[in-house]
C-alpha cells in the first residue's frame, strides 16, 4: 500500500456519513455529499469512490450513482439526500437505502453494479402498502445476513446538546419558516405520520422484496432517556446506524448522544440483545486516554467499519469551514481484540494506511488533525458567529476545487499533524499569507515542551509566500505542532520538507 492521508479522498471532495463496503475486491464508499462552502447538509447528489482492498490510497471516482430527483417524493428537488447505505441483496443486485431532509420515509434504489448507477425501486412499507414513516425513519443501515435474511436499522433520538438550527426547527413548528411550515402541513395533509423522535436505534427485518417490513420496528439500542441506568448511559443512541457482521457477532456502530463519537454495541442476534462496547472514534479525540478538551471543534459524526485485505478500519468524518455543512471523510485502522472489543483510536493525518507520512516534499495544511485556539468551542453551534472567525480549514469560495488552507490563524492557535517520519530533514518551509508579527514554534507535542525550533515571523504578504522557518528536525517518527504567538492573522496553505539546504530558494 502506498501512503494514504486524512482526509483519504482528494481534498476537493466532501463525502461525509461514509459507509465502506467490500464488494468483489474493492472498497466502495457510500455517503452523503456536502459542498466546501455549503449552507445545508448534503447539497449534492450521491457519488461513490472505490479503491482496491489492498491499497486504500488509490481511490477512483465512480461518478454520480443516484440523483435526488430520481425519487418521486422529491421530483421538485426541494430536499437533500442524507446518509445512505448499500447491501448486496439475496438476488445478487445492489440496494441503496436513503432518506431525505427529515422526510418521514426511507427510499430504496437498485443497481446491477456496486458502482451504480442506481434506479428508483420504491419506499420501505408495511405489508398493507403504507409507507413506513414511524419512529423517525432516518440514516438507514442495512445488512444481508449469511442466510439471506435482510435487516434494516435506522432512527434519530435525542442528544446532550440542543439540536439547534434546522434540526431544532424540524421538530417545533413554531420555529419553522413559512416554507418549512408549509412542507410540514403538506406531509400531514398527505396522511404521513408527524415526525417524532425515536426512543433509540430501531431495527426491523425486511421481506425478500427488500421493501416490506415483516413486523413493527423495535428499539435495539437505547436513546438518551432509555439508556439511563444501563451500560449505555452517557452513550445512548442519537443517529447514524451502521451494521456489520463479524464472525457470528453483530456490531452496530452509531453516533451517540454526544454526537462527535462513534460507539458500538455487540449482539449474537441481529435485532436485539445488544451490549454496549465502547467508543471507537471521536472527531475531537474526546475520551481518548481520558481527554476532555477537543483537538478541534467537534460536530456530528457518522461512519462504519470494513475489513479489507485482513485489516479492519473505521470510517468517520470531520468538519471544515466552521460549520457542519462541509464535512470530509477520514479513516483509521482499528483492531478487534480476541474478546471482541475495540479500543478507541486516535484521529491522525495518516489515513487508512496507518503509517507515518514521509517527511518529503509538500503537504497541504488541510491534513492537520489538531486545530485549536483559545476561543475554540467544544461543539459546533450554528448560531455562534465566532466559528467564522476562529482558525478553520477552508477553500477559496470562488473556486471549490482550489487548494485547502487554514485561515484566521492568530495568537494562541495550535495546528498539529500526526505523524511524520522525519529522516534527513534539513529544513521546513510554510506557505503563508497575511499580516503577523510574533513567533512560530515547532514542537513534537501539543503542550509545546519538546521544541524543534522557534522562528521570528514578521510577515506582510497579500499573496501566498513560501517562508523558510525551521532548520533540521531530528530523525524519527514524530508529531509536528505549530504554535503561534503574536499580533495579526495568517493563513497557512502548505508545509514543505527539504532534504538539503539547496532545495529551498
Amino acid at each position: 500500500m502506498k501512503h494514504s492521508q486524512n482526509p483519504y479522498l482528494p481534498l476537493y471532495e466532501y463525502i461525509p456519513d461514509g459507509e465502506p463496503h467490500l464488494f468483489d475486491g474493492r472498497v466502495y464508499i457510500y455517503g452523503s455529499h456536502d459542498r466546501p462552502h455549503g449552507t445545508k447538509y448534503c447539497e449534492g447528489d450521491y457519488v461513490t469512490w472505490s479503491a482496491p482492498a489492498e491499497d486504500l490510497s488509490s481511490w477512483r471516482c465512480e461518478g454520480v450513482i443516484y440523483r435526488r430527483t430520481q425519487d418521486p417524493s422529491n421530483a421538485e428537488d426541494k430536499m437533500q439526500l442524507w446518509a445512505p447505505d448499500v447491501t448486496r441483496g439475496p438476488d445478487g443486485r445492489y440496494y441503496l437505502y436513503y432518506c431525505f431532509s427529515f422526510y418521514p420515509e426511507i427510499g430504496v434504489a437498485v443497481s446491477d453494479s456496486p458502482a451504480g448507477p442506481f434506479a428508483f425501486y420504491g419506499h420501505v412499507q408495511y405489508p398493507d402498502g403504507r409507507v413506513m414513516g414511524d419512529f423517525m425513519p432516518f440514516d438507514p443501515a442495512v445488512l444481508t445476513d449469511d442466510d439471506g435474511r435482510v435487516y434494516l436499522y435506522y432512527g434519530f433520538s435525542t442528544k446532550e446538546q440542543p439540536l439547534g438550527g434546522a434540526a431544532e426547527a424540524a421538530f417545533d413548528p413554531s420555529k419553522m419558516s413559512q416554507e418549512e411550515r408549509a412542507k410540514f402541513e403538506q406531509r400531514r395533509f398527505a396522511g404521513r405520520p408527524p415526525m417524532v423522535l425515536s426512543e433509540g436505534g430501531m431495527a426491523v427485518e425486511l421481506e425478500k422484496d427488500m421493501l416490506t417490513v415483516k413486523h413493527t420496528p423495535q428499539v435495539c439500542i437505547p436513546g438518551l432517556k432509555l439508556a439511563q441506568g444501563t451500560a449505555f448511559e452517557g452513550h445512548g443512541f442519537f443517529e447514524a446506524s451502521s451494521i456489520r457482521k463479524v464472525g457470528e457477532k453483530y456490531y452496530l456502530v452509531y453516533s451517540s448522544q454526544k454526537s462527535h463519537e462513534l460507539c458500538y454495541a455487540v449482539s449474537d442476534r441481529p435485532l436485539e440483545g445488544y451490549v454496549y462496547g465502547g467508543t471507537i472514534v471521536s472527531n475531537g479525540d474526546i475520551g481518548l486516554k481520558g481527554r476532555q478538551t477537543p483537538v478541534a471543534t467537534v460536530g456530528n459524526n457518522h461512519g462504519g467499519m470494513v475489513q479489507a485485505n485482513g485489516q479492519w478500519y473505521i470510517f468517520y468524518h470531520r468538519q471544515t469551514n466552521g460549520t457542519e455543512f462541509s464535512r470530509q471523510g477520514c479513516a483509521e485502522p482499528i483492531t478487534i481484540a480476541p474478546d471482541g472489543s475495540i479500543a478507541q483510536v486516535e484521529i491522525t493525518s495518516m489515513g487508512p494506511c496507518g503509517r507515518p507520512l514521509p517527511a518529503q516534499g509538500a503537504y497541504s495544511a488541510g491534513i492537520c488533525c489538531h486545530l485549536t485556539c483559545p476561543e475554540t468551542t467544544a461543539i459546533i453551534n450554528y448560531r455562534n458567529p465566532a466559528l467564522k472567525q476562529t482558525p478553520r480549514i477552508t477553500t477559496d469560495p470562488a473556486d471549490e476545487t482550489a487548494a485547502q488552507f487554514i485561515t484566521d490563524i492568530a495568537h494562541g492557535t495550535k495546528i498539529g499533524f500526526k505523524y511524520f517520519d522525519c529522516q534527513g530533514v534539513a529544513s521546513l518551509s510554510l506557505e503563508l499569507l497575511g499580516s503577523f508579527k510574533g513567533t512560530i514554534r515547532l514542537s513534537a507535542d501539543e503542550a509545546g515542551q519538546s521544541v524543534y525550533g522557534t522562528a521570528r515571523a514578521d510577515l506582510e504578504a497579500d499573496a501566498w509566500s513560501m517562508v523558510k522557518l525551521f532548520s533540521a528536525i531530528p530523525d524519527g517518527v514524530t508529531a509536528l505542532y505549530l504554535h503561534f504567538s503574536g499580533a495579526g492573522k495568517l493563513s497557512l496553505r502548505t508545509l514543505v520538507f527539504h532534504r538539503s539546504q539547496e532545495e529551498f530558494s
